[in-house]
């Protein structure tokens, strides 16, 4: 069997892969990652990584305005979002997979609470008025973030709780939801993410999907001789989170690529 993986979030579109995408790419591809879904964070972000994808083939995006960047959140914006997100046809032939990433992030605080819950709520109508799912974040936020989400999902046709590190309250919360559940290279780090290897076996095997939130979140189980000197994650590093992750459910590496990359295609309507 060989190892065909989907990193469902890669800020590709960041200033770090500015001289070398094409290689970052062809690096994925090696190491077995088929599929990359470009973050986009903002809607100049969204609209790069939109004209980066119609170009390389195994790239689709998000588009959506990251919480940081909700300050600037106007009507303006939700219309220049809405047009964006439309521009493209639906799943598989369109390349705009997601509404995202929106959510709250109150650790930061880098806009105002009451303009990110403004922001988050805006996306979440848009998402469901495009029969899109959603690339969420949430960071010291659970509680607001909960109460919203709450009121849409009914409405939205997936979502997924994008880098997950909360604790076994916030994940069985998601799970009620029927969300997915992305999975960083957070849990290699004995520092702060041990507490996600157990929560692990609680996510049920159709709904967990494999990030690596590149370039940040590099896998602390990567080999030295692997990191080069920048300390930039990549999307050919998502083969070591996959295969720690295998270990711990008990799977071969094969088996854990395969799964999360169908839950994936389900997810954001992707063919195989």
């Amino acid at each position: 069997m060989t190892t065909s993986l989907t990193d469902i979030g890669v800020n590709l579109m960041s200033p770090a892969f500015d001289h070398d995408r094409e290689a970052v790419l062809t690096g994925a591809a090696a190491a077995g990652v088929q599929t990359i879904i470009i973050t986009g964070n903002s809607i100049a972000g969204s609209r790069q990584a939109l004209s980066f994808a119609k170009a390389h083939s195994g790239c689709r995006t998000t588009a959506g305005v990251h919480p940081h960047n909700a300050k600037e959140w106007n009507p303006a914006m939700l219309t220049e979002l809405q047009e964006l997100a439309s521009c493209e046809p639906p799943p598989p032939v369109g390349l705009i997979a997601a509404i995202g990433e929106c959510g709250l992030d109150y650790n930061r605080n880098f806009s105002p609470p009451d303009s990110q819950r403004k922001c988050f709520e805006d996306q979440l109508v848009l998402a469901a008025e495009l029969g899109k799912p959603v690339f969420l974040h949430e960071r010291d936020a659970f509680g607001d973030f909960l109460h919203i989400l709450k009121r849409y999902r009914n409405e939205l046709p997936g979502v997924v709780v994008h880098c997950f590190t909360g604790g076994p309250t916030e994940l069985e919360a998601y799970l009620e939801l029927d969300c997915y559940i992305g999975v960083t290279g957070w849990i290699c780090d004995e520092r702060r993410g041990s507490h996600l290897i157990p929560l692990l076996h609680r996510i049920p095997e159709d709904r967990l999907l494999l990030e690596t939130d590149a370039p940040y979140l590099l896998p602390r189980n990567l080999p030295r001789s692997a990191r080069g000197k920048s300390g930039r994650n990549e999307p050919r590093f998502l083969l070591y989170i996959a295969a720690f992750a295998a270990e711990i459910l008990n799977k071969t590496t094969e088996e854990t690529a395969a799964q999360t990359s169908a839950n994936a295609a389900r997810l954001f309507g992707i063919c195989p």
